[in-house]
C-alpha cells in the first residue's frame, strides 16, 4: 500500500497531490469469476460501478471478506454487494464462508420465486419477525403510497431473512469450521434498478453519498451498528439470560457475555456464527432497509468498522469523491484509513479494512487520469471542502424508527469507540462443545 494522504484540510496541497497519485498508480487485478444465472463475480478490483479493496491488518490473517455479483440472478444491471468482518479464532473462514454462500442462496431463493411466485411459507417467512421488536427497526412503505417499491421490498426481505437464516444453519452443521466462538458480521446490499435493498448483521457498515438542493454532499447512514447499546438489543440479550457489560478498563464499551461465565465478550449482537452465545439472545436475523434512488444519489459505501472506527460518514464519502479514479476510489479509502488509525491511535493495531464502492451513473467518457491538472484536482477539492455540514436524514420514503433504537445515539448511528477486540475470551472446554444445537433456535430470535 502507498502512502496515505495528509490531513483534512489540505486536499488542494501539492503534497496530497503527490501522495494521491502514489495511492493509485496501480490497479489490482480483478479476479472475476461466474456464479449463478451467469452472474460475474469479483472478490477483488473493479469493474465500471464497482471499486474494492482490502488490506491485512497487525492483528494477524486479515478476517475481511468482500464480494460482488454483477447481473445478479441472470438479471443485467443488478447488483450484490457484500461485507463480512470476521471475528475469533476462525473468523476468517467463516466470514469467506458467507461471503461465498449467501449470494448464492440470495439468488437461488429470488428465482424460485419469479420461477413459482409466492408461495404461503413466503407469507409466512416476511411475517415471521414482523411482530418482534427487532422488526420494528426495520425500514416499510405504506402499500398505498408506492405499491411497486412495496412489492419489491416484500419479495427481497422474504428471500434475504430465508437466506441468512439458512446459512447460520448450514454453518451450525459444518464441522469443518468451528464457528463455536468465531463469526463474522454481513452488511449486504442488493441494487435492482432504483430499488437498493439492505441487509445488515453486526457493526459494519453502509452509507450513501448523494447531492442536496445546492450541491452539497450529504452522506446517507444506511445501517444502523448493532451493537449491546442499543436498548432493543440489549433488552433481548437479557431475556434470553445472557449478559451486557463493559469492562473497567473500556466502560465505554459494552460486550454479549454468557449468562455463567465471562466469556467471549462480543462487541455486537447479531452475526453469523458464534453459536456459543445463540441461545443468549445473538441473532442472525438480518435488519432489511429499502430505498428508492434518486438522480441526486451518487454511490453507496460498504465497509467494516476498520473504516468506521477512525472516520467519519461525511469524511469517507468525501474521500470517495476526491479519488481521481472511480476504480481506485476503494484504494484511495483503506488508505486514508490506514492513515487515520496510526495518526490517532499510535499506540493500537490497526484493524483489517475492507471496502466495496458501488457507483449508481456510468463513468464518464474518459475516467481521469494520475496527470490531473491542478487546476482540476484544486477545483474537486474546493466542492469538497465547501461542504460545511452533512444531515443524515432516514433512508427514501421508508420510516427510520431510530427513537426506538436509541436516544442517545451518535451523529453516525454508532460510536466509534470500539478500538479493542471483538471478542475477549473464550469458553471453557469450547471444543468439546457440540454447536450444532446452537443452531437457530425459535426462542432466541423472537
Amino acid at each position: 500500500m502507498g502512502a496515505c494522504c495528509s490531513k483534512e484540510g489540505n486536499h488542494g496541497s501539492y503534497r496530497d497531490r503527490q501522495i494521491c497519485e502514489c495511492e493509485q498508480g496501480c490497479e489490482e487485478e480483478s479476479q472475476v469469476m461466474k456464479g449463478d444465472c451467469g452472474a460475474s463475480i469479483r472478490i477483488q478490483g473493479f469493474s465500471d460501478y464497482v471499486s474494492m479493496a482490502t488490506q491485512q491488518g497487525k492483528k494477524g490473517i486479515n478476517q475481511d471478506a468482500m464480494t460482488v455479483w454483477e447481473d445478479f440472478t441472470g438479471e443485467k444491471g443488478v447488483y450484490f454487494c457484500g461485507v463480512f468482518d470476521g471475528h475469533g479464532p476462525s473468523g476468517h473462514k467463516v466470514a469467506r464462508r458467507a461471503r461465498d454462500q449467501l449470494p448464492m442462496k440470495l439468488s437461488a431463493a429470488q428465482k424460485l420465486l419469479h420461477t413459482n411466485g409466492r408461495s404461503q411459507s413466503d407469507v409466512d417467512a416476511f411475517y415471521e419477525y414482523e411482530d418482534d421488536e427487532e422488526a420494528e427497526s426495520s425500514d416499510y412503505v405504506d402499500a398505498s403510497e408506492d405499491f411497486d417499491a412495496y412489492s419489491v421490498f416484500y419479495s427481497w426481505k422474504t428471500n434475504f431473512m430465508r437466506s441468512f437464516k439458512d446459512v447460520d444453519k448450514e454453518l451450525s452443521l459444518d464441522a469443518s469450521i468451528d464457528s463455536y466462538c468465531s463469526g463474522t458480521t454481513a452488511v449486504t446490499i442488493v441494487k435492482q434498478g432504483d430499488n437498493l435493498i439492505i441487509g445488515n448483521l453486526g457493526d459494519s457498515r453502509a452509507v450513501m453519498c448523494t447531492i442536496g438542493e445546492k450541491q452539497e454532499v450529504i452522506p446517507v447512514q444506511l445501517t444502523v451498528d448493532l451493537k449491546p447499546s442499543l436498548p432493543q438489543e440489549a433488552e433481548r440479550v437479557k431475556r434470553c439470560n445472557g449478559r451486557v457489560f463493559s469492562l473497567t478498563e473500556e466502560p465505554a464499551v459494552l460486550r454479549l457475555w454468557l449468562p455463567d461465565e465471562d466469556c467471549p465478550g462480543l462487541a455486537m449482537t447479531r452475526a453469523f456464527g458464534d453459536f456459543c452465545l445463540k441461545d443468549c439472545g445473538l441473532i442472525s436475523i438480518p435488519q432489511v432497509f429499502y430505498r428508492k434512488l434518486s438522480p441526486q444519489d451518487e454511490f453507496v459505501v460498504l465497509a467494516t468498522d476498520g473504516v468506521w472506527d477512525v472516520l467519519t460518514n461525511f469524511e469517507v464519502v468525501k474521500i470517495v469523491l476526491a479519488a481521481k479514479k472511480r476504480s481506485m476510489a476503494a484504494k484511495f479509502l483503506v488508505a486514508h484509513a490506514v492513515r487515520a488509525w496510526k495518526s490517532r491511535f499510535p499506540s493500537s493495531k490497526t484493524d483489517d479494512i475492507a471496502v466495496v464502492c458501488l457507483f449508481f451513473k456510468p463513468p464518464p467518457p474518459l475516467e481521469p487520469s494520475s496527470d490531473m491538472s491542478d487546476n482540476t484536482w484544486d477545483s474537486l477539492s474546493h466542492l469538497n471542502s465547501s461542504v460545511s455540514q452533512c444531515t443524515h436524514k432516514s433512508a427514501g420514503s421508508f420510516k427510520l424508527k431510530l427513537e426506538d433504537l436509541s436516544e442517545n445515539m451518535s451523529e453516525d448511528w454508532g460510536e466509534r469507540e470500539t478500538l479493542v477486540d471483538t471478542t475477549l475470551n473464550f469458553p471453557r472446554n469450547r471444543k468439546n462443545r457440540s454447536k450444532a444445537k446452537f443452531g437457530l433456535r425459535k426462542s432466541a430470535e423472537a
